[in-house]
């Protein structure tokens, strides 16, 4: 895991961990973030809104999530996948 990796994590960890687990989809998780649709992560030179992961991430997803490892892995592969990592 590259730095860029490990610190993304850190951060989609951080932001969905106020979730409340199982997820069904979406929508469940938008209370959790700090600023809403608006949060943004960002690590060395990558920079994306949640809006954005919602967008680019979606045919990726897997709901329900039933924890937040579950979700974290999912949308780091997504990112790989994508290539937006």
């Amino acid at each position: 895991m590259t730095d860029v990796e490990a610190e993304l994590r850190a951060q989609f960890e951080d932001a969905f961990g106020a979730a409340d687990f199982p997820v069904e989809n979406q929508m469940d998780l938008v209370p959790a973030l700090p600023n809403g649709p608006g949060t943004t992560f960002e690590a060395g030179d990558v920079s994306f809104s949640a809006m954005e992961l919602a967008t680019k991430l979606s045919g990726h997803q897997e709901f329900p999530y039933h924890s937040l490892d579950e979700l974290v892995d999912d949308v780091m592969a997504a990112l790989k996948s994508e290539g937006m990592l």
